[in-house]
């Protein structure tokens, strides 16, 4: 959709990169890092070029919900930026740290959702050039994977 995907990797030297189960072919960069949040000077740097210095929103998820996102969503909102967080494409090792980590996220202002809805949100109209590309992806309703009942938990 035209939509630049940027992939920071934690410290693939000592842990590994990216699985290959996550297609990262079409990721626009591919950055290393050692801190946990992904904003990062190259990161940054890269934003301001894709978007012409014009970054109102940002759709994140990843691995470790509690740490990198966490801490990558609280720098984004301090610059300024809406923040939605993919929570079906968000995980932790502990469940009840990504709850946990969820709550905190929209504590602080960012829109925790689905991903079914970041696609509807980024095509806003059955006329999207792009629909009939996409409308296969959410055809068929997602597995269960219990995080409405533990979020209801919570």
């Amino acid at each position: 959709m035209g939509i630049p995907l940027v992939v920071s990797e934690q410290y693939p030297r000592g842990l590994g990169p990216t699985v290959s189960e996550i297609d990262t072919k079409k990721a626009t960069a591919i950055i290393p890092k050692t801190r946990f949040s992904m904003v990062v000077p190259e990161v940054e740097r890269l934003l301001q070029k894709l978007c012409d210095g014009v970054l109102e929103s940002i759709v994140l998820f990843g691995i470790e919900t509690h740490i990198c996102v966490e801490q990558t969503a609280i720098e984004l909102i301090a610059k300024n930026l809406k923040v939605h967080i993919i929570a079906d494409a968000t995980t932790s090792r502990n469940p009840a740290d990504r709850m946990f980590a969820f709550q905190r996220l929209r504590q602080i202002g960012c829109f925790v959702t689905t991903s079914e809805t970041i696609i509807f949100k980024i095509l806003g109209d059955k006329d999207h050039p792009k629909f009939g590309e996409i409308r296969h992806l959410v055809k068929e309703p997602s597995p269960n994977t219990g995080l409405v009942d533990s979020m209801a938990k919570m």
